[in-house]
């Protein structure tokens, strides 16, 4: 009888969080002890409006299975009007991804001010459930990388 090993799939998130409120929205998070999953990378950016499209595509290709920007909620930002740049250069990108053929729950943008720290733990474990019950993303993996 042979015992088959499996391994439980854990996602591998990327998310790009503002400097002035989502990151100090996850800090809130680690300081009060919530907890949300370890599989969550953060990158901390000046603005949600410094994300680059290309970052996103980039995190898919190298292996991400999701990936959430959080912002400043939008009237609130630091830099006066960064956020709706945001919101705007990603409605056109989930529409991009939508048209290649990437589920729509693998990428979400949510508004994280630095006093929602409950908010940022929850909407992590949200996102990492919504990730699991979608399942790995093969479609913009890079096939020349895999290994063999």
């Amino acid at each position: 009888m042979s015992i088959e090993a499996r391994e439980e799939f854990k996602p591998k998130i990327v998310a790009f969080c503002c400097n002035w409120c989502s990151y100090a929205g996850a800090d809130l998070a680690g300081s009060s002890r919530l907890s949300y999953s370890a599989d969550v990378k953060i990158i901390r950016v000046p603005c949600s409006c410094r994300v680059n499209p290309m970052f996103i595509l980039r995190a898919f290709e190298r292996g991400a299975d999701g990936v959430i920007i959080c912002g400043c909620h939008p009237g609130d930002c630091h830099y006066t009007s960064g956020n709706y740049y945001a919101r705007r250069r990603m409605t056109l990108l989930f529409s991009m991804l939508d048209f290649i053929g990437v589920e729509n729950g693998r990428t979400r943008v949510e508004w994280v001010s630095a006093a929602e720290g409950v908010k940022f733990s929850q909407t992590m474990h949200e996102f990492v459930d919504k990730i699991t019950s979608l399942g790995k993303n093969v479609r913009l993996e890079d096939l020349r990388c895999r290994k063999s």
